[in-house]
């Protein structure tokens, strides 16, 4: 019997959680409209505000409004499109798209930032993991990658607003949320029945909502727990047995403060992709980058912009953990990639 599948792309999506499954299940037999003003639409908009709460206690976003949308890419571009915002060139597709990619990066993946009021700029880097240290006031947070990894709050940033996905976090795929500091000016840009405070029309999602809730309610219970510093030495145990054998290998990043689950490394001349589906064959779920422009055979935009050659931006995997990775898989990812990694040497050799 072949040895079972290791998913190790938490940062494309994570599983879903058992508690976002029960209530999505829950929230399938409330019949209302949230909307409607009778009883049975009362029960549905309790669902809605129910989870509005989960999410901003979990972001540590009390106070501020949480503009429930289709995911992060629509709060981006709701947040972004005709601002005229600057940005560094490491930032996720949903938010390249409406930006203009002037900051400088340096060799660690870190934007320099000079005007904080008219700068998008994400937390933490879904390919490298690398964190930002993010200057007060800033214009769009791209909170996607930390939410849930990373002990932050919203209101410590005081950020105008925030992006959050909830399948980054074990919720269920196809709804995110804006989040909005009170006060903030922001014109819809789907326009219709009002809902969301005005900002996005159409009837919620209710059972996208609901499991949205649950899922954060979840993990901010698991970073309180400690569960990501368990990851983080899983993390640690795959880089130094990489380490030991693949000295022209390249640990993106590592100098810099990352995400306690991601590891980002590059083999000049082995292309990504092919280690990708190299691994797939093995029994490995990992990526060749941010799953949203995987499969383009392209170099990576974002380790060029951190200074990397081409060979070396088209070289990269992300292996990206989580709290049910065990330390077995671990090793049996390392010892299967440095046995293909040693075949590649052979032949470029």
């Amino acid at each position: 019997m072949s040895p079972a599948r290791v998913y190790l792309d938490w940062n494309a999506t994570a599983p879903l959680r058992p508690e976002a499954r029960a209530a999505m299940a829950a929230a399938m037999d409330v019949v209302g409209n949230p909307s409607s003003v009778h009883a049975e639409g009362r029960a549905a908009r309790a669902l809605v505000e129910r989870a509005r709460g989960q999410v901003a206690a979990a972001l540590g976003a009390e106070g501020a409004d949480i503009v429930f949308t289709s995911g992060a890419s629509e709060a981006a571009a709701l947040a972004c499109a005709g601002r005229g915002l600057v940005a560094g060139g490491i930032e996720h597709d949903a938010v390249a798209a409406w930006v203009e990619p002037t900051l400088p990066v340096d060799g660690q993946g870190r934007v320099a930032v000079a005007e904080p009021a008219r700068t998008a700029l994400q937390l933490a880097n879904s390919e490298t993991g690398v964190v930002q240290d993010l200057p007060r006031g800033i214009a769009v947070c791209d909170m996607t990658q930390a939410f849930g990894k990373l002990p932050v709050a919203f209101n410590w940033l005081e950020a105008e607003m925030a992006l959050v996905s909830a399948h980054k976090l074990g919720g269920p795929k196809g709804i995110g949320a804006l989040v909005v500091r009170p006060g903030t000016d922001l014109a819809a840009q789907i326009r219709g029945g009002g809902q969301e405070m005005g900002r996005r029309a159409g009837t919620e999602n209710l059972i996208g909502i609901a499991g949205f809730g649950a899922a954060a309610e979840a993990a901010a219970r698991d970073l309180a727990a400690g569960v990501w510093e368990r990851v983080a030495k899983l993390r640690t145990v795959l880089e130094k047995g990489l380490e030991a054998s693949a000295n022209k290998t390249i640990f993106v990043g590592k100098g810099a403060q990352r995400l306690p689950n991601t590891s980002c490394f590059a083999t000049p001349g082995w292309k990504g992709e092919t280690q990708v589906m190299q691994m797939d064959l093995a029994g490995f779920a990992v990526s060749a980058g941010s799953a949203c422009s995987s499969g383009k055979l392209r170099e990576s935009r974002v380790l060029m912009a951190m200074g990397h050659d081409a060979a070396t931006a088209a070289g990269a995997i992300r292996v990206s953990l989580g709290p049910e990775t065990r330390e077995e898989d671990v090793l049996r990812f390392a010892e299967a990639w440095l046995a293909k990694e040693k075949r590649f040497r052979a032949r470029a050799a």
